[in-house]
C-alpha cells in the first residue's frame, strides 16, 4: 500500500478501479463469499423492507408517525452500540460463529416483528434485530474482503451489490407481502434468513481464532486516527440525510404499499447501479474525494426538490437520490477500509459506531421536526446535514488522502479474515 495514495485525486490508481485489475473476475469467487454475500442481501432487504407498509404499520396499531418511526430508531441506535461488540465476540468466537449468531438473532426477532400487538412490542423486537443485524453486518463485509478473489477493489463492490440488491428488494417485498397484512413482511424476511443461515452452516468453515483479541475500546481508538474520524463524522453527517430519505418520505409520500414499494424499489435499483458501476468510473476519473463532495451538494439539492416540489417531483426526487445515496456509500465504504492503518473489523467497527448514530437519530428527528414547524423544514435539515459532511471532506481532505502506514498486506495479517472462507 506504499507510494500512491489510493485517495488521492491525483493519483492514477484511484479507488474503485475495476476489479479485474486486481487480478481475479468479480464473477469468480469462493462459495464462502457468495453464501456470505446472498445473506447480506437479505440483511438489507430488512433495513427497506418496512418501508411501503410504515402507514400500514401506523393505522394497524393504531400509532402516529413519529412512533412508527421509532422501528429505524432502536433497530440503528443498537446496531450502532453493537459495532463496538462486534470485534469483541467475532475474534473470541469466530468469524463464522460470529455470523451464525447474527442471522440465528434476526431470524427470531424478525418472526416476533410479526406477532407484535402494539408499536412498543414491535420496537422492542426490531431493537433485538438490530443487534443481530450488526453482529452479521460487520462480520460479514470483514468475511467478504478478506477472502474475495480479486482483492479489497472486488470485494467493496461485491458488499455494495449486496447492498444496493438488497435495498431495492427490500421495499419490494414489504410491498408484496404487505399488501395483504403488515406482518408478512416480517415473517418473509425470517424465513429468508434462516435460509442463509443454512447456507453459510454449509458452506463457511471454521476458522483459528486470532492471536489477538480484540478490545471492546479498539474502534474507539481507531477513531484516534484523523483520517477514520474524518471519514465518520462526515459519513455522520450523510447518513442523517440518507435515512430522513429512507424512513420519513414514505410518509410525505402517502401512497399505497404497492406504490410506495415500486418507488423505493427503483429508488434501489439506482443506487445498487452507481455503487458499484457508476462510482468505480467516476472515482478513476475525478478521484474519491471530488466524486464524494459532488454527490453530497447534489444530495442536498435533490433534498430540496423533494421537500418543495409538488408529489411528482416528490417522487422523482426520491428515486433520484438513489443514484447520489449508492455512490456515496461506495466511496465512504473504501475510506472507512483503507484510510487509517487499523485492521480493517476495527475500523470498520469505530467508523459505523459513529455513523449508525445518524440513521438512528433521523427517523426520530425528522417528524418531530414536522410537527414542530412545518413537512419542508425536515428536508432543509437533512439537505444542511449533507452539506455539512460535504464541508467536512473539503476542510479534512489532508487527513482523508493519508496513506495508512502498514502494507497492504499487513491488514490481511491482522484482521485474520481471509481464513474465514473456504477457497476450494
Amino acid at each position: 500500500m506504499r507510494g500512491e495514495d489510493p485517495f488521492d485525486d491525483r493519483a492514477g490508481g484511484a479507488p474503485g478501479a475495476p476489479p479485474a485489475a486486481a487480478g481475479g473476475g468479480l464473477l469468480r469467487q469462493p462459495k464462502a463469499v457468495w453464501a456470505t454475500a446472498g445473506a447480506s442481501v437479505v440483511a438489507f432487504m430488512g433495513i427497506g423492507l418496512v418501508d411501503p407498509i410504515l402507514p400500514s404499520i401506523a393505522e394497524g396499531l393504531a400509532a402516529t408517525p413519529s412512533q412508527v418511526s421509532l422501528l429505524f430508531t432502536s433497530y440503528f441506535l443498537i446496531t450502532a452500540v453493537a459495532m463496538l461488540l462486534t470485534g469483541w465476540i467475532s475474534s473470541r468466537i469466530g468469524g463464522r460463529g460470529t455470523l451464525l449468531a447474527g442471522l440465528a438473532l434476526v431470524v427470531v426477532f424478525a418472526g416476533l416483528s410479526g406477532t407484535s400487538s402494539s408499536v412498543a412490542e414491535l420496537v422492542g423486537f426490531r431493537a433485538g434485530w438490530g443487534l443481530g443485524n450488526a453482529l452479521f453486518v460487520s462480520t460479514a463485509l470483514a468475511v467478504i474482503v478478506g477472502a474475495a478473489a480479486g482483492g479489497s477493489a472486488a470485494a467493496i463492490l461485491l458488499y455494495e451489490s449486496a447492498l444496493g440488491l438488497g435495498m431495492a428488494c427490500g421495499p419490494l417485498l414489504g410491498a408484496l407481502l404487505g399488501d395483504a397484512s403488515w406482518r408478512y413482511p416480517f415473517f418473509g424476511t425470517a424465513a429468508l434468513m434462516a435460509i442463509g443461515f443454512l447456507c453459510i452452516t454449509a458452506f463457511l468453515k471454521e476458522q483459528p481464532r486470532p492471536a489477538r483479541g480484540t478490545g471492546l475500546l479498539d474502534p474507539i481508538r481507531a477513531l484516534g486516527h484523523g483520517g477514520l474520524a474524518s471519514a465518520a463524522a462526515a459519513a455522520f453527517f450523510y447518513n442523517y440525510a440518507f435515512f430522513t430519505v429512507l424512513a420519513f418520505t414514505p410518509f410525505v409520500l402517502n401512497m399505497t404499499p404497492y406504490r410506495s414499494g415500486a418507488v423505493f424499489f427503483a429508488w434501489g435499483v439506482l443506487l445498487a447501479l452507481f455503487s458499484v458501476l457508476i462510482a468505480p468510473r467516476l472515482q478513476k476519473r475525478f478521484g474519491s474525494l471530488k466524486v464524494l463532495g459532488g454527490s453530497l451538494l447534489l444530495l442536498a439539492a435533490d433534498l430540496l426538490v423533494i421537500g418543495y416540489g409538488n408529489h411528482a417531483a416528490a417522487v422523482a426526487g426520491t428515486i433520484v437520490s438513489g443514484a447520489f445515496i449508492g455512490l456515496n456509500n461506495t466511496v465512504f465504504t473504501e475510506l472507512a477500509l483503507g484510510v487509517s492503518d487499523a485492521p480493517r473489523p476495527v475500523a470498520s467497527a469505530g467508523y459505523n459506531f459513529v455513523r449508525w448514530f445518524a440513521a438512528a437519530a433521523a427517523p426520530f428527528l425528522a417528524p418531530k421536526i414536522e410537527e414542530w414547524t412545518d413537512v419542508h423544514v425536515p428536508f432543509v435539515v437533512a439537505a444542511v446535514a449533507a452539506v455539512v459532511g460535504a464541508a467536512i471532506v473539503r476542510a479534512r481532505r489532508g487527513s482523508l488522502t493519508h496513506e495508512a502506514e502498514e502494507p497492504r498486506t499487513a491488514h490481511a495479517t491482522q484482521d485474520s479474515v481471509p481464513v474465514f472462507a473456504d477457497r476450494a
